[in-house]
């Protein structure tokens, strides 16, 4: 029997994606673990391991097609023995039509059903019995959504424990035994309706903007979906999260000196230093060991509690062509400088090439926004949730400083935190700056 292979979801929020190239061509033959395409979401390029076996018999979405919907068929193999140039491509499914509602009428009784193609979605290999999965299903690994299916377990119910609230198979044993989760609706029951989003404030539309401007005195130049994610997401975040901002200047010339002297003492490797440290991987780990010295500003925000976290993950700010990206230093404050240094530069190379995984980005507890290297003295960023805070750092700068009642000059860097204000209140935030601040002026504590 042909198998479809569907659009896969590469992070619990994709909606649609890129097909960028078919690295299979029809009639290849193909095994389970074979690179067959690379995806693209707003954030990353991505590679696509075939789960089944065959032939590939049909290239049904072309590469180079963009906004390709999730569980939407790209392609179709053949099974063992199938004739893969007899095999076509699957015809869309049609929205059925409106009727009107007949609330006399009977229900309808359950039919058998004709046998319809399996689908099977590269991501992760999950048979869905020919019936098409939406776009905000559940996030479960496979063995999850098989455990679930076979005790009647409805995935919406349970709670994930894997890595970014993925189901996975304790939840559903945990499910069985504590009975938390209802079995799922029967087929054909009406869906619970979802609460509507709440609107975002409408600004001028396209025309009205473009009539301000003579024509021909501009290039029109189409959003890309990376900014349109983050013009979508800053939106929410400034329109839903209460921002407080606090800033606080700290003295860089002991970091600078300590910086100064590991980069010298840095061992060689392969004819180069193993390191090199930037005054940015120092606050990174600043932050991280403030986050731990005050660990209730270390939190999320959800409307049904506090999630305070165990680590301190830290994302960082990289500009990348056409919009920004923020990959996240997991465990920042059990790591060294050198780690920090390293890893850094590893993953702010590949967002750059768009070639992180969505767990490099995604999540977080803060983040770290610098623009010290523009010469910018100081700015407040916006908190991208799930993050509480962030941190706007600004240029180290020779200032004028009184020490002991008398004027001196000093390198001074001006930082801004801003909070979300639900989780974070003026006085915790105070102190997070404190903390920060007192590893920023005295670094040799970020050693011990």
């Amino acid at each position: 029997m042909p198998v479809n292979i569907l659009m896969p979801a590469l992070s619990p929020t994709m909606e649609k994606g890129n097909l960028a190239k078919w690295l299979k061509k029809e009639g290849d033959t193909i095994k389970s673990g074979d690179i067959i395409a690379e995806i693209e979401t707003d954030k990353a390029t991505m590679e696509v391991e075939a789960v089944d076996e065959g032939i590939l018999a049909k290239i049904v979405v072309p590469e180079g097609t963009a906004d390709v919907a999730v569980n939407e068929v790209i392609g179709v193999i053949a099974g063992e023995g199938e004739d893969a140039k007899s095999i076509s491509a699957p015809a869309k499914a049609e929205a059925p039509k409106a009727e009107a509602a007949k609330p006399e009428a009977p229900a309808p009784k359950a039919e058998a059903k004709p046998e319809s193609t399996p689908q099977v979605t590269a991501e992760s290999g999950f048979n869905t019995g020919g019936k098409t999965v939406s776009g905000d299903r559940p996030f479960a690994s496979p063995l999850a959504r098989r455990l679930a299916k076979d005790a009647g377990i409805d995935l919406g119910k349970v709670q994930g424990s894997g890595p970014h609230g993925r189901i996975v198979e304790k939840d559903i044993e945990a499910a069985k035994q504590g009975g938390a989760a209802k079995a799922a609706p029967a087929a054909g029951a009406p869906a619970a309706p979802k609460p509507a989003a709440a609107p975002l404030a409408a600004g001028p539309s396209d025309e009205q903007t473009k009539k301000l401007f003579a024509p021909g005195s501009y290039e029109e130049i189409p959003h890309d979906g990376m900014r349109k994610t983050i013009a979508r997401r800053l939106t929410e975040a400034k329109q839903t999260v209460p921002h407080f901002y606090c800033t606080v200047d700290c003295e860089l010339d002991a970091l600078l000196k300590l910086r100064a002297e590991l980069n010298a003492a840095a061992p060689e490797k392969d004819g180069k230093p193993a390191y090199k440290l930037s005054v940015n991987d120092m606050v990174i780990k600043a932050l991280a060991l403030a986050l731990r010295a005050v660990p209730d500003a270390n939190v999320s925000w959800t409307d049904g509690s506090m999630l305070k976290h165990k680590h301190a993950d830290v994302g960082v700010a990289v500009s990348i062509p056409g919009g920004l990206i923020t990959p996240i230093i997991r465990d920042a404050c059990h790591k060294t400088l050198s780690q920090i240094s390293n890893e850094m530069k590893d993953m702010a190379g590949r967002a750059k090439a768009r070639k992180l995984k969505p767990e490099e980005y995604q999540g977080g507890t803060t983040a770290v926004s610098n623009l010290g290297m523009f010469g910018v003295k100081d700015f407040a960023a916006i908190v991208n949730p799930p993050h509480a805070t962030i941190l706007a750092v600004g240029a180290g700068e020779p200032r004028a400083v009184v020490k002991g009642g008398q004027l001196a000059v000093a390198t001074v860097m001006s930082v801004t935190l801003s909070t979300d204000h639900r989780a974070v209140d003026g006085a915790l935030g105070a102190e997070l700056l404190q903390a920060f601040k007192g590893y920023i002026e005295k670094p040799m504590a970020m050693l011990v």
